[in-house]
Protein backbone atom coordinates (compact mmCIF):
# COMPACT_ATOMS: atom_id res chain seq x y z
CA UNK A 1 0.00 0.00 0.00
CA UNK A 2 3.02 2.37 0.92
CA UNK A 3 5.39 3.51 -1.72
CA UNK A 4 9.10 2.63 -1.26
CA UNK A 5 9.86 5.61 0.16
CA UNK A 6 7.51 5.64 2.79
CA UNK A 7 8.67 2.13 3.94
CA UNK A 8 11.95 3.65 3.92
CA UNK A 9 10.56 6.68 6.04
CA UNK A 10 8.96 4.31 7.87
CA UNK A 11 12.38 2.42 9.48
CA UNK A 12 12.80 5.37 11.52
CA UNK A 13 9.11 4.30 13.37
CA UNK A 14 10.25 1.45 14.80
CA UNK A 15 13.26 2.97 17.03
CA UNK A 16 12.84 6.31 18.32
CA UNK A 17 9.51 7.18 16.99
CA UNK A 18 7.34 8.74 20.00
CA UNK A 19 7.55 7.78 23.90
CA UNK A 20 5.09 5.21 24.70
CA UNK A 21 5.48 5.14 28.57
CA UNK A 22 4.07 2.39 30.56
CA UNK A 23 1.92 2.92 33.55
CA UNK A 24 0.05 0.36 35.57
CA UNK A 25 -2.50 1.18 34.12
CA UNK A 26 -1.47 0.24 31.20
CA UNK A 27 0.01 1.87 27.57
CA UNK A 28 0.49 5.41 27.33
CA UNK A 29 -1.14 5.64 23.91
CA UNK A 30 -4.19 4.38 25.20
CA UNK A 31 -4.65 7.21 27.92
CA UNK A 32 -3.97 9.91 25.25
CA UNK A 33 0.07 10.40 26.85
CA UNK A 34 1.77 10.01 23.92
CA UNK A 35 4.56 12.41 23.72
CA UNK A 36 7.09 13.45 21.29
CA UNK A 37 10.60 11.41 20.11
CA UNK A 38 13.05 12.55 22.76
CA UNK A 39 15.58 13.07 20.51
CA UNK A 40 13.44 15.46 18.51
CA UNK A 41 15.37 19.15 18.42
CA UNK A 42 13.44 22.23 19.69
CA UNK A 43 13.35 25.45 17.55
CA UNK A 44 16.02 27.84 17.84
CA UNK A 45 14.08 31.43 16.51
CA UNK A 46 16.81 33.51 14.47
CA UNK A 47 16.35 37.15 13.35
CA UNK A 48 14.86 39.04 10.39
CA UNK A 49 12.03 36.92 9.87
CA UNK A 50 8.76 38.55 8.39
CA UNK A 51 6.99 38.60 5.84
CA UNK A 52 3.61 36.74 4.53
CA UNK A 53 2.71 33.39 2.83
CA UNK A 54 -0.38 31.78 1.89
CA UNK A 55 -1.21 27.90 2.45
CA UNK A 56 -4.00 26.46 0.59
CA UNK A 57 -4.98 22.93 0.41
CA UNK A 58 -6.41 19.99 2.92
CA UNK A 59 -9.35 20.56 5.12
CA UNK A 60 -7.68 17.43 7.42
CA UNK A 61 -4.43 19.81 8.53
CA UNK A 62 -6.27 23.12 8.62
CA UNK A 63 -6.74 22.52 12.62
CA UNK A 64 -2.86 21.41 12.70
CA UNK A 65 -2.16 24.71 10.25
CA UNK A 66 -4.03 27.13 12.39
CA UNK A 67 -2.54 26.08 15.08
CA UNK A 68 1.18 25.93 13.57
CA UNK A 69 0.70 29.76 12.86
CA UNK A 70 -0.37 30.73 15.81
CA UNK A 71 2.56 29.14 17.79
CA UNK A 72 5.08 30.58 14.91
CA UNK A 73 3.78 33.99 14.77
CA UNK A 74 4.52 34.16 18.67
CA UNK A 75 7.86 34.01 17.71
CA UNK A 76 7.96 35.90 14.90
CA UNK A 77 4.92 38.57 15.15
CA UNK A 78 5.46 40.55 11.76
CA UNK A 79 4.73 37.31 10.01
CA UNK A 80 1.22 36.48 8.14
CA UNK A 81 -0.10 33.17 7.18
CA UNK A 82 -3.37 32.70 4.85
CA UNK A 83 -4.50 29.56 5.33
CA UNK A 84 -7.51 27.93 3.39
CA UNK A 85 -8.43 24.24 3.30
CA UNK A 86 -11.01 22.92 1.30
CA UNK A 87 -9.27 19.56 0.06
CA UNK A 88 -5.76 18.59 -0.63
CA UNK A 89 -6.78 18.86 -4.84
CA UNK A 90 -7.04 22.35 -4.11
CA UNK A 91 -2.87 22.62 -3.23
CA UNK A 92 -1.52 21.76 -6.79
CA UNK A 93 -3.18 24.35 -8.90
CA UNK A 94 -2.86 27.21 -6.23
CA UNK A 95 1.10 26.21 -5.88
CA UNK A 96 0.92 26.25 -10.04
CA UNK A 97 -0.78 29.89 -9.76
CA UNK A 98 1.68 30.71 -7.15
CA UNK A 99 -1.10 32.08 -4.96
CA UNK A 100 0.20 29.28 -1.94
CA UNK A 101 3.90 28.75 -0.87
CA UNK A 102 2.76 25.78 0.91
CA UNK A 103 0.26 22.81 0.11
CA UNK A 104 -1.10 21.28 2.65
CA UNK A 105 -2.13 17.76 1.63
CA UNK A 106 -3.72 14.61 3.21
CA UNK A 107 -2.54 11.94 0.02
CA UNK A 108 0.81 12.34 -2.35
CA UNK A 109 0.30 14.38 -4.96
CA UNK A 110 -0.62 12.27 -8.28
CA UNK A 111 1.78 12.08 -11.11
CA UNK A 112 -0.06 14.41 -13.64
CA UNK A 113 -0.12 17.02 -11.00
CA UNK A 114 3.82 16.62 -10.19
CA UNK A 115 4.36 16.97 -13.76
CA UNK A 116 2.03 19.99 -14.06
CA UNK A 117 4.26 21.94 -11.41
CA UNK A 118 6.89 20.92 -13.24
CA UNK A 119 6.25 21.92 -16.42
CA UNK A 120 4.78 25.41 -14.46
CA UNK A 121 8.41 25.71 -12.74
CA UNK A 122 11.00 23.35 -14.60
CA UNK A 123 11.45 21.69 -11.21
CA UNK A 124 9.61 18.91 -8.98
CA UNK A 125 7.83 19.90 -5.37
CA UNK A 126 9.52 19.41 -2.57
CA UNK A 127 7.35 16.85 -0.08
CA UNK A 128 7.36 16.91 3.28
CA UNK A 129 6.01 14.64 6.05
CA UNK A 130 4.72 16.86 8.80
CA UNK A 131 2.77 14.25 10.64
CA UNK A 132 0.85 11.27 10.67
CA UNK A 133 -2.63 10.38 10.94
CA UNK A 134 -4.38 6.97 11.30
CA UNK A 135 -7.30 7.10 8.56
CA UNK A 136 -10.04 6.46 10.92
CA UNK A 137 -13.54 4.90 10.27
CA UNK A 138 -16.30 6.16 12.62
CA UNK A 139 -19.40 4.85 14.24
CA UNK A 140 -22.03 6.50 16.42
CA UNK A 141 -20.70 6.15 20.01
CA UNK A 142 -24.03 4.41 20.33
CA UNK A 143 -22.81 1.61 17.83
CA UNK A 144 -22.08 -1.61 19.24
CA UNK A 145 -20.33 -2.79 16.54
CA UNK A 146 -16.26 -3.27 17.46
CA UNK A 147 -14.20 -3.88 14.16
CA UNK A 148 -14.68 -4.49 10.86
CA UNK A 149 -12.19 -5.75 8.05
CA UNK A 150 -11.28 -3.81 5.08
CA UNK A 151 -13.58 -5.65 3.25
CA UNK A 152 -16.50 -5.34 4.79
CA UNK A 153 -16.14 -1.41 4.80
CA UNK A 154 -15.31 -1.47 1.27
CA UNK A 155 -18.93 -3.60 0.83
CA UNK A 156 -20.28 -1.02 3.07
CA UNK A 157 -19.15 1.91 1.05
CA UNK A 158 -18.48 0.76 -2.65
CA UNK A 159 -20.71 0.18 -5.90
CA UNK A 160 -18.42 -2.44 -6.95
CA UNK A 161 -16.97 -4.76 -3.60
CA UNK A 162 -13.54 -5.27 -5.30
CA UNK A 163 -12.11 -7.01 -2.50
CA UNK A 164 -14.93 -9.75 -2.66
CA UNK A 165 -17.89 -9.26 -0.28
CA UNK A 166 -21.39 -8.75 -1.24
CA UNK A 167 -23.35 -5.32 -0.57
CA UNK A 168 -23.48 -4.55 3.22
CA UNK A 169 -26.60 -2.47 3.94
CA UNK A 170 -27.70 -3.01 7.35
CA UNK A 171 -25.75 -3.38 10.63
CA UNK A 172 -26.81 -7.15 10.82
CA UNK A 173 -24.80 -7.95 7.42
CA UNK A 174 -21.84 -6.27 9.23
CA UNK A 175 -21.79 -8.49 11.78
CA UNK A 176 -24.00 -6.89 14.40
CA UNK A 177 -25.99 -9.49 16.39
CA UNK A 178 -28.10 -7.31 18.72
CA UNK A 179 -31.48 -7.75 17.69
CA UNK A 180 -32.38 -3.86 18.13
CA UNK A 181 -29.25 -3.14 15.84
CA UNK A 182 -29.48 -5.56 13.30
CA UNK A 183 -31.79 -4.52 10.71
CA UNK A 184 -31.01 -1.20 10.94
CA UNK A 185 -29.89 0.27 7.47
CA UNK A 186 -26.31 1.71 7.60
CA UNK A 187 -26.24 5.72 6.77
CA UNK A 188 -23.07 6.73 5.00
CA UNK A 189 -20.84 9.82 5.15
CA UNK A 190 -18.16 11.04 3.30
CA UNK A 191 -15.93 13.35 1.85
CA UNK A 192 -16.29 15.35 -1.57
CA UNK A 193 -14.33 14.65 -4.58
CA UNK A 194 -11.46 17.62 -4.00
CA UNK A 195 -10.70 16.25 -0.19
CA UNK A 196 -7.35 13.70 -0.40
CA UNK A 197 -9.69 11.95 2.46
CA UNK A 198 -11.56 10.67 -0.21
CA UNK A 199 -8.58 9.76 -2.48
CA UNK A 200 -6.87 7.89 -0.24
CA UNK A 201 -9.97 6.29 1.03
CA UNK A 202 -10.56 5.20 -2.80
CA UNK A 203 -7.64 3.74 -3.25
CA UNK A 204 -6.50 2.35 -0.36
CA UNK A 205 -9.95 0.59 1.19
CA UNK A 206 -12.26 0.92 -2.31
CA UNK A 207 -9.34 -0.80 -4.00
CA UNK A 208 -10.17 2.16 -6.70
CA UNK A 209 -13.87 1.46 -6.66
CA UNK A 210 -16.36 4.30 -7.20
CA UNK A 211 -18.66 4.88 -3.87
CA UNK A 212 -21.98 4.42 -3.92
CA UNK A 213 -24.48 6.90 -4.52
CA UNK A 214 -25.87 7.04 -1.06
CA UNK A 215 -22.99 8.69 0.49
CA UNK A 216 -23.81 11.33 2.29
CA UNK A 217 -20.52 14.30 0.67
CA UNK A 218 -19.45 16.46 3.33
CA UNK A 219 -17.40 19.80 2.91
CA UNK A 220 -14.93 18.83 6.03
CA UNK A 221 -13.65 16.28 8.12
CA UNK A 222 -15.57 17.58 11.13
CA UNK A 223 -19.15 17.68 9.42
CA UNK A 224 -18.79 13.81 8.99
CA UNK A 225 -17.72 14.01 12.20
CA UNK A 226 -20.89 15.70 13.41
CA UNK A 227 -23.54 13.44 10.95
CA UNK A 228 -22.70 10.57 12.56
CA UNK A 229 -23.18 12.13 16.01
CA UNK A 230 -26.24 13.09 15.12
CA UNK A 231 -27.28 9.76 13.16
CA UNK A 232 -27.15 6.51 15.25
CA UNK A 233 -26.45 4.44 11.91
CA UNK A 234 -24.13 6.80 10.74
CA UNK A 235 -20.56 5.71 9.75
CA UNK A 236 -18.16 7.28 7.78
CA UNK A 237 -14.19 8.21 7.43
CA UNK A 238 -11.60 10.89 8.46
CA UNK A 239 -8.62 11.86 10.31
CA UNK A 240 -8.10 10.32 13.76
CA UNK A 241 -7.90 14.45 14.70
CA UNK A 242 -11.06 14.62 14.11
CA UNK A 243 -12.27 12.64 16.70
CA UNK A 244 -15.03 13.74 19.36
CA UNK A 245 -17.11 12.04 22.04
CA UNK A 246 -19.90 11.73 20.01
CA UNK A 247 -18.17 8.79 17.65
CA UNK A 248 -16.11 6.24 18.34
CA UNK A 249 -12.82 4.74 16.08
CA UNK A 250 -13.26 1.35 15.30
CA UNK A 251 -10.47 -1.54 14.75
CA UNK A 252 -9.77 -2.27 11.12
CA UNK A 253 -8.36 -5.62 10.08
CA UNK A 254 -6.28 -5.90 7.09
CA UNK A 255 -4.42 -8.69 5.01
CA UNK A 256 -4.10 -10.82 8.36
CA UNK A 257 -7.45 -10.29 9.24
CA UNK A 258 -6.39 -9.35 12.86
CA UNK A 259 -8.49 -6.32 13.88
CA UNK A 260 -6.16 -3.21 15.62
CA UNK A 261 -7.10 0.14 16.85
CA UNK A 262 -6.25 3.33 14.99
CA UNK A 263 -4.11 4.51 17.91
CA UNK A 264 -0.46 5.68 17.77
CA UNK A 265 1.29 2.36 18.65
CA UNK A 266 -0.27 0.55 16.00
CA UNK A 267 0.60 3.33 13.22
CA UNK A 268 4.17 3.40 14.13
CA UNK A 269 4.12 -1.00 14.25
CA UNK A 270 2.41 -0.47 10.95
CA UNK A 271 -0.33 -2.83 11.89
CA UNK A 272 -3.26 -0.17 11.19
CA UNK A 273 -4.12 -0.97 8.03
CA UNK A 274 -4.60 2.72 6.51
CA UNK A 275 -2.28 4.91 8.20
CA UNK A 276 -0.81 7.51 5.91
CA UNK A 277 1.69 10.87 6.46
CA UNK A 278 -0.09 13.91 6.25
CA UNK A 279 1.82 16.29 3.85
CA UNK A 280 3.07 20.18 3.08
CA UNK A 281 4.26 20.35 0.09
CA UNK A 282 5.98 23.53 -1.60
CA UNK A 283 8.20 25.07 -4.67
CA UNK A 284 12.06 24.92 -3.91
CA UNK A 285 14.51 25.21 -6.46
CA UNK A 286 17.32 22.38 -6.61
CA UNK A 287 20.42 23.42 -5.53
CA UNK A 288 19.56 27.00 -4.35
CA UNK A 289 18.19 27.71 -0.45
CA UNK A 290 14.81 27.86 0.62
CA UNK A 291 13.59 31.63 1.32
CA UNK A 292 13.88 32.54 4.87
CA UNK A 293 10.34 32.43 6.08
CA UNK A 294 9.08 29.50 4.38
CA UNK A 295 12.31 27.53 5.61
CA UNK A 296 11.76 28.66 9.23
CA UNK A 297 8.25 27.96 8.72
CA UNK A 298 9.51 23.77 8.11
CA UNK A 299 11.96 23.94 11.02
CA UNK A 300 9.58 25.37 13.58
CA UNK A 301 6.73 22.54 12.16
CA UNK A 302 9.68 19.69 12.00
CA UNK A 303 10.86 20.61 15.83
CA UNK A 304 9.93 19.54 19.50
CA UNK A 305 7.55 22.16 19.63
CA UNK A 306 5.64 21.68 16.29
CA UNK A 307 5.63 18.16 17.15
CA UNK A 308 3.83 18.75 20.55
CA UNK A 309 1.12 20.33 18.28
CA UNK A 310 0.77 17.76 16.67
CA UNK A 311 -0.49 15.48 19.42
CA UNK A 312 -1.98 18.92 20.94
CA UNK A 313 -4.24 18.33 17.59
CA UNK A 314 -5.27 14.54 17.77
CA UNK A 315 -2.61 13.06 15.34
CA UNK A 316 0.65 11.30 15.70
CA UNK A 317 4.26 12.84 15.40
CA UNK A 318 7.26 11.96 13.09
CA UNK A 319 10.19 10.81 14.74
CA UNK A 320 13.63 12.47 15.14
CA UNK A 321 14.95 10.21 12.23
CA UNK A 322 12.20 11.19 9.66
CA UNK A 323 12.05 15.05 10.98
CA UNK A 324 15.96 15.30 9.93
CA UNK A 325 14.92 13.74 6.91
CA UNK A 326 12.56 16.55 5.74
CA UNK A 327 15.20 18.96 7.52
CA UNK A 328 17.49 18.14 5.41
CA UNK A 329 15.03 18.90 2.20
CA UNK A 330 15.14 22.39 3.34
CA UNK A 331 18.78 23.04 2.01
Amino acid sequence: MKSSVERRIRLGLAGTAVALALTSAGPAWAQGQIQVDPNLKSYQPVVGIAGNLNSVGSDTLNNLMTFWVEGFRKLYPNVNIGIEGKGSSTAPPALIAGTAQLGPMSRAMKKSEVTELEGTYGFKPTELWVALDSLAVFVNKDNPVQSLSLAQVDAIFSKGCKRGLRPITTWGDAGVQDAAWATRPISLYGRNSASGTYGFFKEHVLSKGDFKDTVKEQPGSSSVVMGITEDKNGIGYSGIGYKTSGVRAIAIAGDDNTPYEPNCENVINGKYPIWRPLYIYTMKKPGKPMDPLTREFFKYVLSKEGQEVVIKDGFYPLSATQAEEMLGKLE
